[in-house]
């Protein structure tokens, strides 16, 4: 370890290790401390998810990872098990778990914690739903489990100031199983010092690799949902004994450490703990109005702003701008990304999306589509592009975005979104949420299923089964 990683294990050194002050605000978090805003908020998220998950069943990827998960024997009879959203299967909890985060992350088009950079809803809420039907708890007690699973999933997310993507980790797999860790132990009625142990088990989980970015592959899709069923490994284990290691986040080989590289040195602990209860990570989490890596969405909001100005045929020249942290995530390598080789690898070319925004007006699942990734008209117009740095913006408070555009003729075109949409300063409101999953639920169920899928959800806290809520999205 080098000098800067020596900060890290000094700064919590005076206090209580830092798993159990987490597992301490979890366990004593009461349903009636978080604000009503918070939990309709929180209810509309898992709503979000669910629809993420129902669209993504149209999908190849759906059907062949839930073929190989069955092959292992992991599938009961449809009566037993938990649900797998807009499947005809229930598994056992940890396949469950699997299955369902990877559903709900399949088209990335899931919630962002922006400072955190990572997906919270993909992994938490598939842990606290396969808790809840082993525990047979009320919606109350799960929607309760889920916040305080966002809230320290995403303060843990802050600290590594994203130091993970920098060195190739996906944060959302690193990150994203100690907020399953802590969401489902409460469910499943650990205390303090077990909880603690099931943190320090799960250091040895995280995981999660950017490589999928060279080909468009589907590893990032199953990082959420590996993390949700290991966490339901870590305490099941810690609740019968297990011990695990006393410092996973701060010690010489723990989380930060490791899997900062030559980055830890920009890593702060000091806020992991701080403002529970009266600020809400939940509030700052940003619902995606597009389909695609959260990075690219300002410029995508950019190019729609500019595009009645700039006709595609007399386009000569278009520059991107987004900070410099991001340009190996949807900027490089530059031929790769002017030529995405399916719809996955489309989600991380910000050449690809902004050309397509310019093009067609709009970008949406559609759009991600083989015949759109052939067009021409698209694949010209982002042989156009070139990605610059944004400058001075607040990554990663935000993502922020520009396109600048040279006409034929000479003219000049710009525009900036400094927040992207969705985001803290910009949030989508309740009712968007509400749009936006029905556009995803309809591409899988009729209206009245839709709207009585969405009573359900969005009234879990009055549900005296959470499973039941979630049975309406079942295949069976």
């Amino acid at each position: 370890m080098n000098k800067e990683t020596d900060i890290l294990g000094q700064q919590a050194e005076a206090e209580a290790p830092i798993s159990e002050r987490l597992a301490a605000f979890v366990i004593g978090l009461k349903h009636d401390a978080i604000p009503q805003d918070v939990r309709n908020r929180a209810a509309h998220h898992m709503l979000d998810a669910a629809g993420i998950a129902l669209a993504s069943t149209r999908y190849e990827f759906a059907h062949k990872t839930l073929a190989g998960m069955q092959a292992l024997g992991g599938s009961g009879p449809m009566v037993d098990g938990v649900p797998v959203l807009g499947l005809p299967a229930r598994m056992n909890p940890r396949d469950a778990a699997t299955m369902n985060g990877f559903l709900c992350h399949g088209l990335d088009y899931d919630d962002t914690h922006i400072a955190g950079i990572i997906h919270p809803t993909a992994s938490v809420m598939p842990a606290v739903l396969s808790a809840a039907a082993m525990t047979n708890t009320s919606g109350r007690e799960m929607l309760t489990a889920y916040v305080a699973g966002i809230e320290t999933a995403t303060r843990i997310g802050i600290c590594a100031k994203s130091a993970f993507h920098q060195v190739g980790f996906h944060p959302t797999g690193m990150v994203g199983i100690f907020g399953c860790v802590l969401a489902a132990g409460r469910l499943l009625g650990l205390n303090v010092k077990q909880l603690a142990h099931a943190q320090g088990l799960a250091v040895s989980m995280a995981g999660g690799s950017m490589e999928f970015l060279a080909d468009g592959a589907w590893n990032k899709r199953f990082h959420p949902g590996w993390a949700a069923s290991s966490a339901l490994t870590a305490v099941a284990l810690a609740r019968e004994g297990f011990v695990g290691a006393t410092r996973p986040y701060d010690g010489r080989f723990g989380l930060f450490n490791i899997y900062g590289g030559k980055y830890t040195d920009w890593i702060d602990l000091s806020g992991i703990s701080a403002d529970f209860g009266s600020v809400w990570e939940l509030m700052k989490t940003a619902i995606k109005p597009f389909p695609a890596c959260h990075f690219t969405h300002g410029a995508i909001d950019a190019a729609l702003a500019l595009r009645d100005r700039c006709p595609a045929d007399q386009i000569e020249k278009i520059e991107i701008r987004v900070p410099q942290q991001v340009f190996g995530t949807i900027c490089d390598p530059v031929a790769n990304k002017r030529r995405p080789k399916n719809d996955y690898d489309a989600k991380f070319s910000v050449q690809y999306l902004v050309a397509t925004a310019l093009v067609h007006g709009r970008v949406g699942l559609a759009e991600l589509e083989p015949e759109y990734l052939a067009d021409p008209a698209s694949l010209a117009l982002a042989d156009l592009t070139e990605c610059a740095p944004y400058g001075d913006g607040p990554f990663p408070a935000a993502y922020s975005g520009a396109v600048a555009i040279t006409l034929i003729d000479g003219a000049a075109h710009r525009h900036d979104e400094p927040v992207n949409r969705g985001a803290a300063d910009r949030p989508l409101s309740n009712a968007e949420i509400t749009a936006k999953y029905r556009d995803n639920a309809a591409l899988w169920t009729g209206p009245a299923k839709v709207a009585a899928m969405e009573a359900s959800l969005l009234t879990l806290d009055q549900t005296p089964r959470a499973i039941d809520a979630f049975a309406p999205f079942c295949g069976a």
